[in-house]
């Protein structure tokens, strides 16, 4: 019964919004005009004038254009105010039926919803209670909503509503649209930072014959006219190496990258990285120029080495704390020196820990199992692991003094993984071997394990100076600096389940 008597309000409303369109279409006004011009947006207006009480001043700023979307009315008789907002801020308009008509006040402007979009025109100056306010001589229509706006918004509970119609969201909720522009500002200080150092930004194909540079599940599609299947790309790595090997010596993309897995609070099938390459650099180069970007990045977007994130304080002041995998596990994972060098007693170990193990024949990939029940969580400092076992690392260059271990990093924040680095394999014949035993691990059934890539070892026979790459991911580094649990919150649209109908 009840929601029988919602929809029918929520109808009612639709139907009265709809007589409003027309009835304004009736009086000859388009409610849909192709343009209307601004002189200002509306935060340049409210921040230059916002410590201004001098009338005359106010006055001195000339006659305004301003447009933006309704958020609130209040009608007093002759008189009424309203607030506008655009992208920049939110200015309160005062608009009275002397200055607009009787007319045109009573017919057009009362007639006007919360959510409808108006430029107006006008001079400043402050009402009785000190507040910036634009005394309208001109209004016009812009846009004419036919669905009202949330009245609830920030206390509506179903968070899949406001990831489906994220416009709604950003409309309503001021901290949502904050989200963004700060990933944007992440973007931007990656981008300048990378390119303050000589790097050059490329672009490198979405859809590829062989998907490479991480394990993982990839997307498949197929392009009739050539009738081949192509791969969404899982990681750009493969191409930039290339790029490399051309004699680009320091590259960088920040693009979106596809795995076709589950749907968690750290996890979308399409997600936003960025990854660099540095010929002549090894994994440690790496470790300095990563704690140089991030300890930066956070003290300009933060103005702090400090910040708090879902209740914990975490610190990025360089240098940041580093530790080897093998130590981390034993150290911080209190997994007993003993368990951790025997294979057998690994397998056990696991087993108690709820792992399978049935498909688990590697001893690396053990003990990065483990690693992840037992060590991640606790890394919420910025923590750089390093080097990594040889056989969860088929990119990887092998250290020199121990073949099975590689030149390999891992940053951890907030207890997951940030950003994945490595010194390059560039030894052709090793880098078919690897792929080589990559292939026996699909045969095996592992459907993240990586393809043989032919073309790229061509490639590599051609020569790949000592190199040093990393990837960072953007979306989980938002997440962080602006305090949001889930990915989805940092995502304008996350790929969600379809509604059902």
């Amino acid at each position: 019964m009840q929601e029988s008597h919602y929809q029918e309000l929520e109808n009612k409303i639709l139907k009265d919004l709809r007589e409003k369109l027309q009835k304004f279409k009736s009086m000859g006004i388009n409610p849909y005009p192709n343009r209307y011009r601004i002189t200002h947006r509306i935060g340049e207006i409210t921040e230059k004038y916002k410590d201004e009480f001098n009338e005359e001043k106010l006055k001195e700023a000339g006659h305004l254009s301003l447009a933006g979307r309704i958020m609130s009315l209040r009608f007093h008789g002759k008189i009424s105010f309203a607030h506008i907002k655009d992208q920049t801020g939110k200015i309160q308009i005062y608009v009275s039926k002397e200055k607009l008509g009787e007319n045109f006040y009573n017919n057009l402007f009362k007639k006007l919803d919360v959510g409808d979009i108006v430029g107006a025109k006008g001079t400043l100056f402050r009402t009785k209670t000190g507040e910036l306010t634009l005394d309208v001589d001109e209004l016009n229509l812009l846009s004419k909503i036919l669905r009202p706006l949330p009245e609830k918004w920030h206390g509506l509970k179903d968070v899949e509503t406001r990831y489906r119609q994220r416009y709604l969201d950003l409309i309503m909720n001021n901290h949502v649209k904050e989200v963004f522009i700060t990933r944007s500002r992440i973007i931007d200080c990656i981008r300048n930072f990378l390119k303050n150092r000589g790097f050059i930004e490329v672009e490198t194909p979405m859809m590829q014959p062989i998907p490479g540079g991480a394990n993982a599940r990839p997307f498949i599609t197929h392009h009739n006219a050539l009738d081949i299947d192509l791969y969404l790309r899982i990681a750009p790595e493969l191409y930039l190496k290339r790029l490399v090997v051309g004699g680009f010596d320091r590259v960088f993309e920040i693009g979106k990258c596809f795995r076709n897995e589950g749907i968690s609070s750290q996890h979308n099938p399409e997600f936003t990285m960025v990854e660099f390459y540095m010929a002549y650099a090894d994994y440690r180069d790496l470790m300095q120029l990563t704690e140089e970007l991030l300890s930066n990045m956070v003290r300009e977007i933060k103005g702090s080495y400090t910040i708090e994130y879902q209740g914990k304080t975490i610190n990025f002041t360089p240098p940041f704390k580093k530790i080897s995998f093998h130590e981390a596990l034993i150290e911080i994972g209190k997994i007993p020196k003993e368990v951790v060098e025997d294979k057998i007693k690994l397998k056990e170990f696991a087993r108690n820990l709820e792992i399978d193990v049935s498909k688990i024949e590697k001893k690396g990939k053990l003990l990065a199992e483990i690693f992840e029940k037992t060590v991640e969580d606790k890394l919420i400092d910025p923590t750089i692991v390093y080097d990594f076992p040889k056989d969860i690392s088929p990119l990887a260059k092998s250290r020199e003094d121990n073949p099975e271990i590689v030149e390999r990093f891992e940053l951890f924040i907030a207890g997951r993984e940030i950003a994945n680095a490595y010194t390059e394999l560039n030894d052709p014949d090793d880098q078919r071997d690897r792929f080589l035993k990559q292939l026996e691990e699909r045969r095996k059934g592992d459907e993240e394990a990586h393809m043989m890539d032919e073309d790229y070892i061509v490639a590599l026979e051609y020569g790949l100076p000592p190199t040093a790459g990393e990837g960072i991911g953007i979306d989980r580094l938002t997440m962080i600096l602006t305090d949001s649990p889930s990915v989805r919150d940092v995502i304008l649209f996350p790929t969600l389940r379809p509604e059902q109908k």
